[in-house]
């Protein structure tokens, strides 16, 4: 007898963790936020943030996929593993991270995964968008974070909230930053922050003073053009830490 996935087969959200595109924007995004946020102290407490900025932001990323490209019991493990963490860094500090800002992850995962998707592919459906919800509204009640929405509209009320009350640019802030300059480089950094133009909501880029254009707006469309022969990996190869390469790449493989 087959076991259940987590996520259907044939499921948007699997079309948009499958790639390593998608990916790659959500990260970008996802590093801006994370930056942003009130909590950000708590991923600041054992140190491994601001000594591995990239590789503590993929941890994140790669437990996402692995839970959308899990079977349900894989899955659960999984997410069990997740708040076993949690607890132990809660545990070593004397106090609990708040609930809030469990939801501020759960609910940047799902804006930037439409976001990325939309920029880079198409414009998702109504349908579409709930399913993404569905998924990781499933993901957060498994962590049993408190208050989660119930429905789409619901939530995206509640994540225009969190980013009006939640994110503000500190010393935090401003020593992340200087880390992902740091362990990128120049050109992958100005990459990044471009990136970020794109992919971030109103409220982030402002509070990061992105207010132009970004330089990357006219080649998204070259970029999709070079996917479609297969030129897209020779950028990669050009564009990506050394060290993240095997592990983007092999996010092309899920899936798919």
């Amino acid at each position: 007898m087959k076991k259940e996935n987590f996520v259907a087969e044939d499921s948007i959200v699997r079309e948009i963790w499958g790639k390593s595109d998608t990916i790659l924007f959500i990260f970008a995004g996802a590093s801006a936020e994370f930056a942003l946020n009130k909590a950000v102290d708590w991923l600041y407490f054992t140190g491994r943030l601001p000594r591995d900025p990239l590789g503590r932001l993929f941890s994140t990323v790669a437990y996402a996929r692995e839970i959308v490209f899990s079977e349900r019991e894989s899955a659960i493990k999984a997410i069990k593993r997740i708040n076993s963490i949690h607890a132990s860094v809660e545990n070593s500090r004397g106090k609990s991270i708040p609930n809030w800002a469990y939801r501020d992850v759960l609910f940047m995962l799902i804006d930037h995964s439409i976001r990325s998707y939309e920029l880079l592919e198409r414009k998702l459906s109504r349908p579409e968008k709930n399913e993404v919800f569905q998924v990781f509204n499933e993901v957060g009640k498994k962590m049993k974070i408190e208050g989660l929405p119930s429905d789409l509209k619901t939530y995206e009320e509640m994540r225009e909230i969190h980013l009006n009350q939640h994110l503000h640019y500190g010393e935090f802030s401003r020593d992340l930053f200087k880390q992902y300059r740091k362990h990128l480089g120049w050109l992958r950094y100005f990459l990044l922050i471009e990136t970020q133009r794109l992919i971030l909501p109103e409220q982030a880029k402002k509070l990061l003073g992105l207010y132009r254009i970004s330089v990357l707006s006219p080649l998204i469309g070259i970029y999709k053009i070079s996917r479609s022969i297969k030129l897209d990996w020779l950028l990669k190869e050009m564009l990506l830490p050394s060290t993240y390469k095997k592990e983007i790449r092999s996010l092309d493989m899920a899936g798919l």
